[in-house]
This record gives C-alpha cells, sequence and structure tokens, in this order.
C-alpha cells in the first residue's frame, strides 16, 4: 500500500529535551568501534578545540527518531518491510557533552519507486535555547509496497 501522501510537510511537535551525557556519546563510540579519544576524553576533547567530549558524526540518529511520528497509522509505513535507504547531516557545530536537545522532524517527501516507496524525514536538531546544532537528513525505503 502507497504511504500517505498528505503527510509530505507535516511537521511534527518538539521532542522532550534530551541531554546528551559523556557515557552515551561512549556508548555510542564503543558501538560503532570508534576510538578515537575526543568522544572518551574531556582533555583530549579540549585540546582538539572543544569544551567537552563530542558526539561522532552519526551521533544524531539516536535522537532523530525518538518521537513516534513514524509509528502514526494514517501515515501507512509497514516497518517489517523498511531498510534504511540514506542518512547525512548537516552541522553547524557538533554535539557536546552537556548540550539539552530537542528535535522537530518533518516528512520532507515521499515518492514511489516501481512497487517501493521513499520516505524522506528532516530532523532538525537544536538546543532548548533555540540554536541550531544540526539537521538530519534520513531516508527509508518501504519495500513492495
Amino acid at each position: 500500500m502507497a504511504l500517505n501522501r498528505d503527510f509530505i510537510g507535516r511537521a511534527f511537535p518538539p521532542s522532550e529535551p534530551y541531554e546528551l551525557s559523556r557515557v552515551k556519546i561512549k556508548e555510542f563510540a564503543d558501538a560503532i568501534g570508534d576510538p578515537n579519544p575526543i568522544y572518551r576524553d574531556r582533555e583530549a576533547a579540549k585540546a582538539a578545540g572543544h569544551p567537552d567530549v563530542i558526539a561522532p558524526p552519526t551521533f544524531p540518529i539516536v535522537i532523530a527518531f525518538s518521537g513516534d511520528h513514524l509509528f502514526d497509522p494514517e501515515l501507512g509505513l509497514n516497518f517489517a518491510m523498511v531498510v534504511h535507504g540514506e542518512q547525512r547531516f548537516e552541522y553547524t557545530r557538533p554535539l557536546c557533552a552537556g548540550d539539552l536537545l530537542v528535535t522537530e522532524a518533518k516528512v520532507a517527501g515521499i515518492r514511489s519507486i516501481g512497487r517501493n516507496e521513499r520516505l524522506e524525514i528532516q530532523t532538525v536538531i537544536t538546543t532548548v535555547e533555540g540554536e541550531l546544532v544540526c539537521t538530519a537528513h534520513n531516508v527509508l525505503i518501504e519495500r513492495g509496497a
């Protein structure tokens, strides 16, 4: 079944604030196998010009899908048939331990590709004060729709 095109452009309410901790950053770096000390050691991060440890570049995926907007039955997304299509991040600065972050997601596009559906989600990540930190662009492919 095709995804509901009425969702194109739909913005979802902001997420609850997410406090980015050194522990979460270290756990993510461990999970992706990246030993870079700026993700683990505050002094190494400071020596590299950061106020504290920073998150690896792909960390925003952890919070980009923090809402339940993709689970809206009206959208019609069958998660059993979903594969990850693409992701990219546009940064204004790195995510840093101690940041209190809020996400705002919207459906940037839906289109058919043969029997598949392509769903693009754009998530703007800001501090609670409103400072833009990162914009995440994610594409999900629903196979055999």
